[in-house]
């Protein structure tokens, strides 16, 4: 049967397992996504939708959230609930699991609302908060300590009012939120990069790669040594290949059976992602002429670790770095082992790991692609224009889903997007053989 709500009859109930708040999220794997979700009080009732994320930035870089459409003949209390059979068990109200959060992302400034529902239908008065904000996320927070112990069943529903609007609506509007959490809740499930990382641009020949899309590698004995204290998977972003370590403590890379000779480089290089780890540490151990680390001799083995804190989370990082900064590494032509470490309960992931030198004279530069997209957004064409004929374009949503792939063979491309859905894309444009990436938001 359909729940009708007065004003003072808002519902809203949260998920738990004996008090174990699970986050809602909207992911294809996430429990939001897995619910029914009914729509009431809205006019035709047009259903709960689960999209793009219309701005993968700031506090919420999720892939998918939810999207509510208020009508304008809606009432001004219209919302959407899950459902008593195919929503959240029973959850009991205490005072450790009394704040309910909720990211929204809204073109008005008008209240959310949120309330509690037990399975016979009772519920006490909702609670309301205004978003600050327009076009962009932001994380409301609401009190439910006041209503502890006030009904004596357990909650097992959720009622969202992304837009209570003043009595009586006089407008239409669209209004998504993401990640609901409640008390001391347990971890999302890990973000992972949408887009891959940058490529690099210099030319082979003023390169030693050791794992890169772009150039050819060196052979690796192993990503992740016996003695690391870290997983690695290899995973693909956007068709890109990347290693994943998880619970990253430190990470042993190794080319003992094959050394690398740096001596005429003058950086190592790499790109890491993570949307969780407070800093990152990298190692390079030089083996020496015996070869062996520890090995006979007069202790040639030479290593630097340097450290960098506070590192950008949720976006890739490009680290070129100096091998003289390296201090205590005096030599480097027998380089045999390169650790990654962070703070021990990270996921970070890594990409583009080389050595390199300066392009030196008589060597021609190698030209990097600028590629420019407007409008921005865009509604229903998109132009890309670049320096260099644009053999390839792709465009992949935020799930890494390729969405559209054309040929231009030109500098400039005018691309139809009026049937994408709302939301985040990524553009991938190839040229002269290097792919250049950007992001495009479709209205």
């Amino acid at each position: 049967m359909k729940k009708f709500y007065l004003p003072i009859l808002v519902a809203i109930t949260f998920i738990t397992n004996s008090n174990a708040q699970q986050n809602i999220n909207f992911e294809p794997n996430g429990l939001g996504a897995g619910y029914t979700w009914n729509v009431f009080e809205n006019d035709t009732n047009p259903p709960l939708e689960f999209v793009a994320n219309p701005s993968m930035s700031g506090i919420n870089t999720s892939a998918t959230v939810a999207k509510f459409t208020s009508m304008p003949a809606g009432m001004f209390y219209a919302g959407c609930e899950t459902s008593h059979e195919n929503g959240m068990p029973d959850f009991v109200l205490d005072a450790a699991h009394a704040t309910i959060k909720i990211m929204v992302y809204k073109t008005v400034i008008s209240d959310v609302a949120i309330k509690l529902v037990t399975p016979g239908s009772a519920a006490l008065p909702e609670i309301k908060k205004a978003n600050t904000l327009i076009n962009q996320w932001e994380e409301l927070t609401f009190d439910f300590s006041a209503q502890i112990g006030a009904l004596p069943e357990a909650f097992d529903q959720i009622v969202v009012f992304p837009d209570f609007s003043p009595n009586p609506r006089t407008y239409g509007t669209v209004s998504y939120f993401d990640n609901i959490t409640f008390g001391v809740a347990e971890p999302n499930n890990p973000v992972a990069p949408m887009v891959a990382a940058p490529n690099p641009t210099l030319p082979q020949a003023n390169v030693i790669s050791l794992f890169s899309g772009v150039y050819t590698n060196v052979p690796v004995d192993t990503w992740l040594t016996s003695w690391s204290e870290a997983t690695m998977q290899e995973v693909e972003i956007v068709g890109n290949a990347t290693k994943k370590y998880n619970n990253l403590k430190f990470a042993g890379v190794e080319t003992v059976a094959t050394k690398i000779n740096a001596t005429d480089m003058t950086h190592f290089n790499l790109n890491v992602w993570s949307a969780d780890f407070t800093q990152i540490r990298i190692k390079l151990v030089d083996f020496g002429a015996n070869g062996a680390y520890d090995g006979p001799g007069a202790g040639d083995d030479k290593e630097h670790e340097l450290a960098f804190e506070a590192p950008a989370k949720n976006e890739w990082i490009t680290y070129s770095i100096p091998l003289a900064d390296f201090t205590n590494l005096t030599t480097r032509a027998n380089l045999s082992q390169y650790i990654f470490s962070s703070n021990g309960t990270s996921t970070v992931y890594v990409d583009n790991v080389y050595f390199s030198k300066a392009v030196t004279a008589g060597t021609a530069e190698f030209k990097v692609n600028t590629v420019v997209l407007f409008p921005n957004p865009a509604v229903n064409t998109l132009t890309i224009k670049g320096d260099n004929n644009i053999q390839d374009i792709i465009i992949y949503n935020m799930l890494g889903q390729q969405v559209l792939n054309t040929l231009p063979k030109a500098n400039e491309a005018t691309v139809n997007v009026s049937q994408l859905q709302s939301g985040v894309y990524t553009v991938h444009t190839t040229a002269n053989g290097v792919v250049s990436t950007q992001k495009f938001i479709k209205k």
